[in-house]
């Protein structure tokens, strides 16, 4: 009888063992490799609205979010202050459509699931007693790590293009802030310092917000991790631990049970990596600058006036990388240039579905020509998943790409996350290089 029951006991741990190991939500990350969770996933903790399928999410996305974002991103000018932003409480919190990562915060540390975005620098998380935050908040009262910053510190003078004020009283002057995001939310914040842990790896004493009230529906639930290029992001902040390089992996939104990886320090980093010149444009510090020189719609280079994709560092001009804007986006001529050249290629009739105005039967996908895009360097093909988008009941084809919106500051080309999907995007900021490698990245 003892021997059933102790051969019972094994074979239900190794089968509890065995479903563990099959599930890859519960993947352990490595010591410089964070899973990056798309955040209406499986692996996601998020619990997302009703959609019909993931083509929806997408449209919905691209149409309500992406105009958005990209004006918030040609808002991002270089300045020391900015005007006040008026902070009420938050009407809807899970409007963030993103890439999430699992993060420590505190000690012990406090598991947060904070947005992937390359172009903030400061992180951000919802605290305590923060008025319209979600459920998931840090405590700061239950870490032993945990120190308000005051006015005096150089971290509150590193706050770009924010409006800061100091509130005297107690033993410090706290660094007070508010910001916008998203171009239609905005939050107030007081800098804090604590360690954060990604990983195995621990960084002590970092900057943040602690997030005191939050308006709008465009604030991560659970806080925001900035991968920028400014003195508050994580690559300033961890000094020689990264070397000033990551790079990630972006799973397809349709890997339901799937996580990319993000890559942090030269550690693991492919070899094999085509590459091209990381540019830095001051008026627009914080951005990942590259110079697209062309695109090319099969063997047919499009002609595209050359000031639509100029790179001007005295402008703040040019063509960004952004891992949080869903679809690639161009100024208004250059998209046109290139899809009349589409549509020259593809029988139509065309129609619209959403922000897409570059739709027809799925019949004829197969004359779908490739969409090349050029940079000093490297010209990057991008695969029928990454170029086309298919509608829900997968009779419609449509072009993935759309026009920015017409009251952006200076000439904005996004490129963004859908057509980074399954590739391997390396950001080397101390060798001012930007890679690009094929990978699976579910």
């Amino acid at each position: 009888m003892d021997l059933r029951i102790s051969m019972l006991v094994l074979f239900f741990a190794l089968l509890i063992s065995t479903t563990k190991a099959l599930d890859p939500c519960d993947s352990q990350s490595k010591a410089n490799d964070l899973s990056i969770i798309p955040i209406y996933s499986k692996c996601s903790p998020f619990k997302p609205p009703k959609i019909e399928s993931w083509v929806n999410t997408i449209m919905d996305m691209a149409s309500t979010n992406d105009p958005e974002r990209v004006k918030y991103l040609s808002s991002l000018v270089a300045q020391k202050k900015a005007s006040s932003v008026p902070i009420g409480p938050g009407q809807r919190l899970f409007n963030i459509n993103n890439y999430v990562v699992r993060a420590k915060v505190g000690s012990p540390g406090q598991l947060m699931y904070m947005v992937l975005d390359t172009s903030n620098d400061a992180a951000w998380v919802p605290c305590s007693g923060c008025t319209g935050c979600s459920n998931t908040m840090f405590t700061p009262n239950t870490s032993s790590s945990y120190t308000p910053l005051d006015c005096s510190k150089p971290q509150c003078s590193y706050l770009r293009g924010v409006s800061t004020s100091c509130v005297s009283g107690g033993p410090t002057d706290q660094c007070l802030f508010n910001q916008t995001y998203g171009g239609d939310s905005s939050f107030s914040a007081t800098l804090v310092q604590d360690s954060l842990t990604l990983a195995n790896d621990v960084v002590p004493n970092y900057a943040f917000g602690c997030i005191n009230a939050v308006s709008g529906g465009s604030i991560p639930t659970q806080g925001l991790l900035g991968l920028g290029r400014g003195p508050l992001s994580l690559l300033s902040q961890s000094g020689s631990l990264y070397s000033g390089l990551f790079s990630y992996c972006l799973p397809s939104f349709k890997s339901y049970y799937f996580s990319g990886s993000l890559k942090l320090g030269p550690v693991g980093q492919p070899t094999k990596i085509r590459i091209t010149p990381l540019l830095y444009n001051p008026h627009r510090p914080s951005l990942y600058f590259v110079n697209l020189t062309g695109v090319s719609i099969g063997r047919v280079l499009v002609p595209i006036a050359p000031e639509f994709l100029a790179f001007n560092p005295n402008t703040g001009s040019g063509t960004v990388i952004d891992s949080g804007t869903v679809v690639t986006r161009f100024v208004q001529p250059a998209y046109e240039a290139i899809r009349d050249q589409f549509r020259k290629q593809v029988k139509g009739p065309f129609s619209n579905l959403g922000v897409f105005d570059t739709c027809f039967a799925s019949t004829s996908e197969a004359e779908a020509p490739i969409v090349t895009l050029h940079f000093t360097g490297l010209d990057l093909k991008l695969p029928m998943e990454n170029s086309l988008i298919h509608s829900s009941s997968g009779n419609l084809a449509c072009l993935a790409m759309a026009a920015a919106p017409n009251n952006v500051n200076s000439v904005l080309n996004v490129i963004a996350n859908y057509q980074q999907q399954n590739l391997r995007i390396l950001f080397d900021v101390a060798n001012s290089r930007v890679g690009i490698a094929r990978e699976l990245c579910n």
